[in-house]
C-alpha cells in the first residue's frame, strides 16, 4: 500500500517538474527566436473585450508583449494613458493587438443598444410595461406594429359610436434603443450569449430589468407619427408586436367591440 503511495507521488512530482521544464523551454524557444529579431512591446488582449469598454478599465483584459516589427499593427497601442476616456468600439478577443482604431469617443460609440437614426426622421422614447414590448425580446435594429387602443371618449373616425377601439396604426416602426425603465441600455441576445459563456457578467452591468418591468423603447419616425404615438401614450394604450421585413402587413381597420365578434 505504501509502495504504491509512494509511487504515485513520485509520478506527481515527475509531472510537475515535467510541466515546468516544458514551460521553461517553450519560454525559452520564443526568446530564442526572437534573439536576432527586432521586437517592440504592444498591447495585447489577454481575454475578451466588450465592446464601449472605457480605456481606463482594460488593464486586466491586457498584457505588454514583444512582438517582432514585422507584424506590427500600424495602428498597435503602447500606452493607454493618452487615451482617456475613449471606449473600445467592438468586442475584443485574446491574441490580438490593440488598435488605437478600436478606440472612439464615447460620444461617438453607439453599442449594440442603440443604431443610427435614418436621415429625415425623428427619435421619441416611451415607456411601456413588459407585456406589451412582446416580453422585453425587442433590441435595437428591430422593427415593430404599434397597436394603438383608445378609449370611446377619445375614440374618432366613424367607429367612435361603438366604444373602446383599437388599430394596428403603424408597421414595421424602426426601433433605434431599447432600455430599462432605469436608463440603463437592455442587454442584446448577443452579449446575453457572450456573458453567458465567458461567466462575465455582473451587477453594474444592468442585465436585468427593474422591479417595475417597465422597457424606455425609442423608434425613429416622421414628425406626423410621432404626434399620434404622443398622444395615443398620454391618451390611450400602446402595444408592440415584433414584425420582422418580411412580415405580411395587414389590418383591419378599427377594431371595436362589435366587430371583434364578426
Amino acid at each position: 500500500m505504501k509502495a504504491r503511495l509512494l509511487g504515485g507521488i513520485a509520478a506527481l512530482v515527475v509531472a510537475i517538474i515535467g510541466t515546468v521544464l516544458l514551460f521553461t523551454y517553450v519560454q525559452s524557444a520564443d526568446r530564442r527566436a526572437l534573439a536576432n529579431t527586432e521586437t517592440q512591446d504592444v498591447l495585447v488582449v489577454k481575454q475578451n473585450i466588450p465592446a464601449g469598454t472605457p480605456a481606463s478599465q482594460l488593464a486586466p483584459y491586457i498584457t505588454t508583449k514583444a512582438v517582432p516589427r514585422t507584424t506590427l499593427a500600424a495602428e498597435a497601442v503602447e500606452d493607454l494613458n493618452s487615451f482617456g476616456s475613449k471606449v473600445t468600439s467592438v468586442a475584443l478577443v485574446p491574441g490580438e493587438q490593440l488598435l488605437s482604431s478600436r478606440l472612439v469617443d464615447a460620444t461617438a460609440y453607439l453599442g449594440p443598444a442603440r443604431i443610427e437614426v435614418p436621415p429625415g426622421l425623428q427619435e421619441i422614447t416611451l415607456r411601456l410595461g413588459i407585456d406589451r414590448v412582446v416580453g422585453g425580446h425587442l433590441q435595437a435594429g428591430d422593427t415593430v406594429g404599434v397597436f394603438i387602443s383608445m378609449a370611446a371618449a377619445a375614440a374618432t373616425g366613424t367607429d367612435a359610436t361603438a366604444g373602446n377601439a383599437t388599430q394596428l396604426a403603424f408597421h414595421k416602426v424602426l426601433v433605434t434603443a431599447v432600455q430599462f425603465s432605469s436608463g440603463a441600455a437592455a442587454q442584446t441576445q448577443a452579449e446575453a450569449t457572450q456573458a453567458s459563456s465567458t461567466g462575465a457578467l455582473n451587477a453594474d452591468s444592468q442585465s436585468k430589468p427593474t422591479t417595475s418591468d417597465a422597457y424606455l423603447i425609442t423608434f425613429a419616425r416622421n414628425a406626423v407619427d410621432a404626434e399620434k404615438l404622443v398622444f395615443a401614450a398620454e391618451f390611450g394604450k400602446i402595444y408592440l408586436s415584433k414584425e420582422p421585413s418580411d412580415a405580411t402587413e395587414g389590418t383591419t381597420g378599427v377594431v371595436n367591440q362589435v366587430r371583434v365578434f364578426r
